[in-house]
C-alpha cells in the first residue's frame, strides 16, 4: 500500500484593499473571534490572518494646481456672507382704495399682511387723510432670509380735495434718505438699518382713459427720488385691446410731461437667448396689468390661484389673463437686486450731494457772517481790511490758476508718456 502525502494547507486568505473604516470593522470582528474561542475553549488554535493591505495615498499633483491661486472662491465667500446676514427689500404701494393693492401684495408674497384691517366708512372718507403703515413680514426661501417691508398709503386719492395727497409720500421717502444719511454720517456706521424706499407700486385704475391729474403730480414729484412701476389695478374689467390701447395712452402721457420711470438695465452680451428674451417680454409689459387673488380655485383637475365670475375662471397665474407673473418675476426674481443698486446709486446719491451742497452754503454764510462781525468790530481799520481782503482774494485766484495750469502740464505730460510707452510696446526687437 502507497503512502500517501499530508494534504496541502489551506491558503490563508487575502483581504481586499480598504479604507480604515471597513478595515477597523474587521479588526474587531476578528479580535471579538479570538475572544470568543479563547473563552469557550483555552486549548483551541487562534486563526491568524494577514495583514491587511492598504493602499498608498495619492500625492497631490502640484503640476496641475500650480497655475491655481484661489481667488476664484470669492463669490461663494460673498455669498455665504449674505446669505447669513440676509436681505432687505422696503416697496412702496400707492393709489386709490379699491384697486386691489392689499390683494396683489398678498398674492405676491405668499402671505397676510391685512389681516385686521377696517374699510372706512361714508363719513370718514369725506375728510379723510392720506397717512403712512408700514407692515414687516419675514420670508424665508431655501435657506434665504428676506425682511419685506410695505409701506402703504390709506387714504391717498379718498378724500374729496386731493391737491396734498403727493406731500405724504415725498415727505416719507425724503426721511427715511435723512435717516440713511445720518447714520451714515456717524459713528457707529456697523450696522445701519436700510430703510429707505427701493420700489413704488403705482396703481392705476383700469376705468379711465389714461393718467389723471392726481396721477401725474405724483409720478412727477417722485420719478426722481424712488422706482416708480406702474401698475394697472383690477384689469380683468378690460379685454386685450383695451388694455393695449390703454397702456399706449400712459406711456404717451408720461412722455409727453418728461417722466421717467424705473429704466431696465440692459443685458450683457453673454446672457443666454432665454434671458433675453424674458427681458424683451417684461419691457414690452410695462405698465403691468395685473390681476390678484387669494383664493384657490380647482380648474380642469387642477389647484389654481383665480377669480370666479359667472362666465368662467380668470387664472391670476395665466399670462393670457393677467401680467401677474412678469411683474413678480421683475419685482423678486430677476430685478430686485438692481433695483436696491439704484436707489443706492442713484436717488440716494442725489439726496446726498443736495445735502452736502446745503451743509456747504451754511458753512460759507456762517463763515461770511463770522468776517462781517470782526470787521466791524474793528472801528478805524475798515478800509485797510477791506484792502487788505481784496489783495488776499486776489492772491488766491492767483494761486487757484496756477494749480489749474500745473494740473493740465500733468495730464499732457502723462499723455506724451503714455503715447511714448505704446511706440516702444509697438517695437519689435529682432
Amino acid at each position: 500500500m502507497k503512502h500517501q502525502p499530508p494534504p496541502p494547507p489551506l491558503p490563508l486568505s487575502q483581504p481586499p484593499l480598504m479604507g480604515g473604516a471597513a478595515a477597523g470593522g474587521v479588526a474587531s470582528a476578528i479580535s471579538s473571534i479570538n475572544g470568543s474561542s479563547n473563552n469557550n475553549n483555552n486549548n483551541s488554535e487562534t486563526v491568524k490572518c494577514r495583514p491587511p493591505i492598504y493602499p498608498k495615498p495619492k500625492t497631490p499633483s502640484f503640476d496641475k494646481d500650480r497655475d491655481y491661486i484661489g481667488f476664484a472662491t470669492l463669490p461663494e465667500q460673498v455669498h455665504r456672507k449674505s446669505v447669513k446676514r440676509g436681505f432687505e427689500f422696503t416697496l412702496m404701494v400707492v393709489g386709490e382704495s379699491g384697486l386691489g393693492k392689499s390683494t396683489l401684495i398678498n398674492s405676491l408674497f405668499l402671505g397676510d399682511l391685512y389681516k385686521n384691517r377696517q374699510m372706512p366708512n361714508v363719513e370718514e372718507r369725506i375728510e379723510k387723510t392720506t397717512k403712512v403703515e408700514k407692515k414687516t413680514m419675514d420670508i424665508e426661501e431655501r435657506g434665504v432670509r428676506l425682511r419685506l417691508t410695505v409701506v402703504d398709503t390709506p387714504g391717498f386719492g379718498d378724500a374729496i380735495n386731493c391737491e396734498d395727497s403727493w406731500r405724504v409720500c415725498t415727505q416719507y421717502i425724503d426721511e427715511q434718505f435723512r435717516q440713511y444719511f445720518t447714520d451714515e454720517s456717524g459713528l457707529n456706521r456697523r450696522n445701519i438699518q436700510d430703510n429707505r424706499v427701493h420700489c413704488c407700486l403705482y396703481f392705476v385704475p383700469p376705468w379711465g382713459h389714461s393718467l389723471r391729474q392726481m396721477d401725474l403730480d405724483l409720478i412727477r414729484r417722485l420719478h426722481r427720488k424712488v422706482n416708480i412701476v406702474l401698475v394697472i389695478g383690477k384689469a380683468d374689467c378690460l379685454n386685450k385691446q383695451e388694455v393695449r390701447k390703454l397702456k399706449e395712452r400712459i406711456l404717451q402721457d408720461l412722455e409727453d410731461n418728461h417722466i421717467q420711470l424705473y429704466q431696465f438695465p440692459e443685458c450683457d452680451s453673454d446672457e443666454d437667448d432665454d434671458f433675453k428674451q424674458q427681458d424683451r417680454e417684461l419691457k414690452a409689459s410695462i405698465p403691468f396689468a395685473v390681476v390678484g387673488s387669494n383664493t384657490i380655485l380647482e380648474v380642469a383637475g387642477k389647484k389654481v390661484r383665480g377669480r370666479q365670475y359667472p362666465w368662467g375662471v380668470v387664472n391670476v397665474e395665466d399670462p393670457e389673463h393677467s401680467d401677474f407673473i412678469k411683474l413678480r418675476t421683475f419685482l423678486i426674481s430677476t430685478h430686485m437686486q438692481d433695483l436696491k443698486d439704484t436707489t443706492q446709486d442713484v436717488h440716494y446719491e442725489n439726496f446726498r450731494a443736495q445735502c452736502i451742497s446745503q451743509i456747504s452754503q451754511h458753512a460759507l454764510r456762517e463763515r461770511g457772517k463770522l468776517k462781517r462781525d470782526s470787521i466791524s468790530s474793528t472801528n478805524g481799520f475798515d478800509a485797510a481790511i477791506s484792502e487788505t481782503d481784496r489783495l488776499l482774494l486776489q492772491k488766491d485766484e492767483e494761486i487757484r490758476r496756477m494749480q489749474d495750469m500745473l494740473t493740465q502740464m500733468q495730464e499732457k505730460l502723462k499723455q506724451t508718456h503714455l503715447m511714448e510707452m505704446k511706440k516702444n510696446d509697438s517695437v519689435i526687437d529682432v
